[in-house]
């Protein structure tokens, strides 16, 4: 299933990830931000399960803001994961 939400706080204008039935990022594709970093974040997490990439990357910050793209983004995928039920069966979100 395809999800979009809007960041806050950070350059990143939208994100849009797919994640699988079993709670896996299958894409992940970001507007706006970073382009370079946001391809690499972007690769490195397809294929994880989202409750990792949440483990990682929440709490990151950029530079004197309290939040970032990778923290925006564990914030979507939280959501995700509450709306699939999968935050409980995982036990991280």
């Amino acid at each position: 299933m395809t999800y979009s939400f809007r960041p806050k706080g950070v350059c990143s204008q939208m994100m849009q990830v797919e994640v699988d039935d079993e709670g896996v990022i299958q894409n992940l594709e970001v507007l706006g931000g970073c382009s370079g970093n946001l391809q690499g974040i972007s690769k490195l997490v397809q294929g994880m399960p989202a409750s990792e990439a949440i483990h990682r990357l929440k709490g990151i910050r950029c530079g004197f803001k309290n939040t970032s793209c990778p923290d925006q983004l564990a914030k979507g995928l939280e959501a995700v994961l509450q709306k699939t039920g999968d935050g409980q069966k995982e036990g991280r979100a």
